[in-house]
């Protein structure tokens, strides 16, 4: 006679799919969903959201390597974006950005990513979020290409970008997005289509670029594992909140590639002290405890004069092409390239004279800057003005690339989120 199972069958949550986008954007790679394309639940900020979001990168992961996931272990590729139609007439697109943390639980909402930003106008448009005749209207009757200008609302900021995102007609006579082209990017391998992007009064008018209201400080790091208890610092909030300081005050030449500090815990935890202590000063922190659940602001960065090095590829940078160099940690490690929201910080403060990074550069006035960074060089450009006894940055350009790696969907476990 036959026996009766009476196990009860094993249970599991089925898998989710949601559309979405790969994309590298400048020196980065991210996730890119439509707002209307996400679960309801996940179409307002609150956990459901981080927790479908996190689960999409593969994070938390005590390994580190998110193999769960689309990120893939550094906090360059560790992005997601979210993007909606702009309801105002200034606009063309809402862009919102989450920096996901590989081993802990927490997105940080807190900033923008510039690298990101450069893959914004692309794929809005790619994704049908910018209106058709303005895209049909960017290139001329006569031609077979131009340039589609993309407004775009930073939300996590509350600040407009425009890019310049480069199109042509294809055999059917539809507009399309230019991806490839001979635009070289230090930090990215193969060549790609021009992306400029210009970020328009990356400051408030009403708020301090320079958050102490000096354009260099006396920074007091007792306890941070210096070998002095101050140190010159410019603190500057344009693009996202920066502390500059001098190379040689920290120990280094400006010329460190990741394997000479990512590898070393003792100065990563020193850098760490450092950037809390710099929150505090710079009015972003009541304590420097709270550093620990906003890993994206402040970043450290150390600048010194130009001086030839060798990149990371392997490329010589010579002390001639260059104004100054530059290196920045991005959630606690030093980022391979240069964060793009770091590179408006460091066009901010090189064309105000009197900051550090202006004195590493030469101390002269200046309308863009050539820094040398770990994978090469970037060349940026900026407008600073006194008004009113407060610096504001009318805007700050460069060029990035962008390319669309990946169009499908993500799969999700549903019982993630």
């Amino acid at each position: 006679m036959a026996q009766t199972n009476t196990q009860s069958k094993a249970s599991f949550a089925p898998q989710l799919s949601v559309p979405a986008t790969y994309m590298r954007g400048g020196t980065s790679k991210g996730t890119f969903f439509k707002l209307s394309d996400l679960p309801e639940r996940c179409q307002v900020a609150g956990e459901s959201r981080d927790n479908f979001l996190l689960r999409v990168i593969g994070s938390p992961d005590p390994y580190g390597k998110q193999i769960d996931g689309l990120g893939n272990g550094s906090s360059s590729t560790s992005k997601t974006v979210i993007l909606s139609a702009s309801s105002s007439s200034d606009h063309d697109v809402n862009y919102l950005f989450g920096q996901v943390n590989i081993a802990k639980p927490m997105i940080d909402w807190a900033g923008n990513c510039g690298n990101l930003t450069a893959a914004v106008g692309a794929c809005a448009i790619n994704m049908g979020l910018v209106d058709a005749d303005k895209i049909a209207h960017s290139i001329d009757d006569n031609a077979d290409s131009g340039i589609c200008e993309v407004r775009i609302w930073q939300e996590n900021i509350g600040k407009t970008i425009i890019a310049h995102v480069p199109v042509y007609k294809d055999a059917n006579d539809k507009v399309q997005v230019q991806e490839t082209g001979d635009f070289e990017l230090d930090g990215v391998t193969f060549p790609a289509a021009e992306v400029k992007i210009e970020f328009i009064d990356p400051v408030d008018a009403t708020s301090d670029m320079f958050p102490t209201g000096n354009l260099v400080d006396d920074f007091d790091v007792t306890g941070c594992g210096l070998n002095t208890d101050s140190v010159k610092a410019t603190f500057i909030s344009a693009g996202i909140p920066t502390i500059f300081m001098k190379a040689e005050d920290l120990g280094f030449t400006g010329t460190e590639l990741q394997g000479d500090i990512n590898s070393d815990g003792e100065l990563l935890a020193k850098l760490e002290k450092i950037r809390a202590t710099g929150g505090v000063a710079m009015g972003l922190f009541k304590d420097v405890s709270e550093a620990q659940t906003s890993q994206h602001i402040p970043k450290v960065a150390w600048v010194d004069a130009a001086q030839s090095y060798t990149a990371s590829s392997g490329k010589s940078v010579d002390a001639g092409e260059i104004d100054l160099v530059v290196r920045a940690m991005s959630m606690g490690q030093l980022h391979h390239a240069m964060m793009g929201t770091a590179a408006v910080a460091i066009a901010a403060a090189a064309t105000t004279q009197g900051t550090l990074v202006n004195e590493a550069a030469g101390g002269q006035k200046f309308d863009e800057v050539r820094f040398g960074h770990p994978s090469g060089t970037l060349l940026v450009g900026g407008k600073t003005e006194l008004v009113d006894g407060r610096w504001q940055a009318k805007k700050v350009s460069m060029s990035r690339s962008a390319r669309r790696i990946m169009v499908g969907e993500v799969f999700v476990p549903a019982d993630a989120f």
